[in-house]
């Protein structure tokens, strides 16, 4: 009567094992400097903007609307970062 049961349990884990695996962050991996010209990670068909180098955390160029070169308003991407943390977005 209990052998049914520890099957049962031991074929939940094998069955959500792939999912746990996906929450492991990887260890070791550099990310790559951004080439002049080269193409957005997350939208492939525009140019990677120059202020977006993979150097804050969650970074893959996504700025489709060039927020990220408003420098003639004196606004700078990190006050941009912490203005989005702060508002919780």
């Amino acid at each position: 009567c209990k052998e049914p049961r520890q099957k049962a349990k031991m074929r939940a884990a094998l069955a959500l094992l792939p999912v746990v695996g996906a929450y492991v962050a990887p260890i070791g991996q550099k990310r790559a400097t951004v080439a002049a010209n080269a193409n957005s990670l997350s939208m492939p068909f525009l140019e990677q903007p120059k202020n977006l180098d993979g150097s804050m955390a969650g970074d893959v160029g996504f700025d489709p609307l060039g927020l990220s070169e408003i420098d003639d308003l004196g606004v700078d991407l990190y006050w941009l970062r912490e203005a989005e943390l702060k508002h919780g977005r």
